[in-house]
């Protein structure tokens, strides 16, 4: 059963790495503004050459968010998001998130800067509003049974929360000293413990 990397015309590029190329241009120069040509020069092929891994620039979009979304959707599905308290939950999708922004790092960067101007980004947008929802709703669940406080309003928890993990892609530089398990644990424990000394 042929995959979606399987190679197709020009030797040297499979649909894989032209995605890659791609989602990099996407991101240096925004989706809208990236023309066929543009990806071809950034390529080294031609225009016609690109169709002969993919049908339309659309269609390498569709692909590169169905990595950052399908990435952040199956963390859900995990037992682990699933079973257990609100709070212990709460936390192991926080950590994953953090964990598929990391190797999923252009993915999830496009998936951030989209502004819904296509219908491939309007679907996108509303996967990963209803991403944040189900959070959204960890978020309570932990506020009702007790785990966290509850002078904080949760709508407040929820965008800070999301603000300081989307703001990641901005700055992390995968291979640098910050691993991607010890960036998680800073968000953890800066989340669920502020900054105060415990004493």
């Amino acid at each position: 059963m042929p995959t979606t990397t399987t190679k197709r015309g020009r030797p040297g590029y499979d649909q894989q790495s032209v995605l890659l190329i791609a989602v990099d241009v996407f991101n240096r120069h925004g989706y809208d503004a990236t023309s066929m040509g543009i990806l071809a020069e950034n390529l080294g092929i031609s225009k016609s050459a690109i169709y002969h891994h993919v049908p339309s620039k659309g269609d390498l979009l569709k692909l590169a968010l169905e990595e950052a979304l399908g990435g952040l959707e199956a963390v859900l599905d995990r037992p682990e998001a699933k079973n257990g308290s609100a709070d212990a939950r709460l936390e192991f999708v926080l950590r994953e998130t953090i964990s598929v922004l990391v190797e999923r790092l252009p993915f999830v960067t496009l998936l951030l800067r989209l502004r819904g101007n296509t219908e491939i980004e309007r679907n996108a947008l509303e996967r990963r509003r209803t991403f944040d929802h189900k959070v959204a709703a960890l978020i309570s669940a932990a506020r009702d049974e007790g785990s966290l406080r509850q002078d904080i309003d949760p709508r407040t928890v929820t965008r800070l929360l999301f603000g300081t993990i989307n703001s990641i892609v901005e700055w992390y530089k995968p291979g640098g000293s910050l691993s991607p398990e010890k960036l998680a644990d800073d968000v953890i424990t800066m989340a669920f413990n502020g900054l105060h000394v415990p004493r």
